[in-house]
């Protein structure tokens, strides 16, 4: 895995702009790869019409029709709002080999996918972080 925010992505700030604009929660998912709690997420439970954003930058990521129960604790989706929305770098942290997720706008962490959304229309899980996204409801 890289360092966060390594490369050259559109959106780009300190570090200092990064903690002022983010809580240490926030900072700690987005910028450190941390994880939050599994089933302690406060977009977990959502299940309105509309679109999920990073945190970090507001770029789009996915859409509310593709998030779907998982059951494994974290907001999941089986695609990206589009191709170019989300990067995906290997991650062999933990021992494991995995997928991370990152914002394509700003190289902020959202999370990992796995090839496990059973089910879905492209069979993927992407386990995304609440405190990496925002809600904006379809209408608002």
């Amino acid at each position: 895995m890289s360092t966060i925010g390594e490369g050259n992505y559109p959106f780009q700030l300190t570090e200092s702009e990064w903690r002022a604009r983010l809580s240490p929660d926030e900072y700690a998912i987005l910028r450190e790869a941390a994880t939050e709690r599994a089933g302690t997420g406060e977009l977990l439970g959502e299940w309105g019409d509309g679109l999920y954003s990073c945190r970090g930058c507001g770029a789009e990521l996915f859409q509310a029709g593709t998030k779907f129960e998982s059951h494994c604790g974290w907001p999941s989706f089986y695609d990206s709002i589009n191709p170019d929305a989300v990067e995906l770098l290997e991650d062999t942290t933990l021992g494991q080999v995995r997928t991370e997720v990152r914002c394509a706008n700003c190289g902020s962490h959202l999370g990992h996918v796995f090839p496990d959304g059973f089910g879905t229309p492209t069979g993927n899980r992407f386990c995304m972080n609440s405190l990496a996204l925002g809600f904006n409801a379809s209408g608002a």
